[in-house]
């Protein structure tokens, strides 16, 4: 597959999410979303403190497929300084507006498969939800390669994503731990299951946050892989 007819399918897959209107399952007032996203902080931030990362202060951050900056800003949350944030996204409508309500943060709109930042720049890349949306085999090493390539010696990759496919959506496919490894040669890679299954979470979490809480410790309900991935020094 081409890579550019790959990320013109990426953009058109986000258009036909924009026009069903599932923007509303993400909102902070939808129960389900909240427990989500709150679950995840904790987690990240675990995650960040085994790796010795409790001060982000200058600490440079990159957002590979940013979307409107959200993550970036939990950053700031997190102790990071704006001028110290960057993040890339595909689309631009979705950069226009991470601009709009954070002009303090450095955007760009472009294809991570060439990240227009120089080697061993960034001490943390994050990615949440980026190489589920993209089939192409080819795009996902050579985005991988990139996070890699302005990641520094000392630094870590976030990885956020799905493990399993969504048999309602042929958009996106689900990266296996064996992918990931494939994907991050001669890496150190640290997985661990998360995140309750969004349809479970959005029958149960109206009614019970802790009968979600408790399912969550069920790992075979868990739909996603949270990761730190390393540089193995030489």
């Amino acid at each position: 597959m081409d890579n550019r007819n790959e990320a013109e399918r990426i953009i058109q897959a986000y258009e036909k999410r924009k026009e069903k209107g599932l923007s509303r399952l993400y909102s902070f007032f939808d129960p389900a979303n909240l427990f989500i996203v709150q679950q995840r902080d904790c987690a990240v931030l675990s995650a960040l403190k085994r790796s010795g990362l409790t001060d982000l202060r200058e600490k440079r951050i990159l957002d590979v497929g940013c979307g409107g900056g959200s993550e970036l800003r939990n950053f700031i949350r997190y102790g990071a300084l704006p001028q110290n944030l960057y993040g890339i996204d595909l689309l631009e409508d979705r950069v226009e507006f991470a601009r709009s309500i954070s002009p303090n943060i450095h955007f760009a709109c472009g294809s991570a498969e060439s990240l227009p930042y120089e080697k061993d720049y960034f001490d943390i890349v994050m990615q949440f939800t980026v190489f589920t949306s993209i089939l192409d085999n080819t795009m996902k090493r050579n985005v991988a390669s990139e996070m890699l390539r302005v990641l520094k010696p000392s630094g870590i990759i976030l990885w956020y994503d799905y493990h399993m496919n969504n048999p309602k959506n042929p958009d996106v496919r689900g990266v296996k731990k064996k992918e990931i490894h494939d994907l991050f040669p001669n890496c150190d890679i640290s997985l661990k299951r998360i995140t309750l299954a969004p349809p479970l979470a959005r029958a149960i979490a109206p009614y019970s946050i802790i009968l979600c809480q408790l399912l969550e410790k069920i790992k075979i309900l868990n739909t996603h892989y949270l990761g730190v991935i390393k540089k193995v020094k030489r």
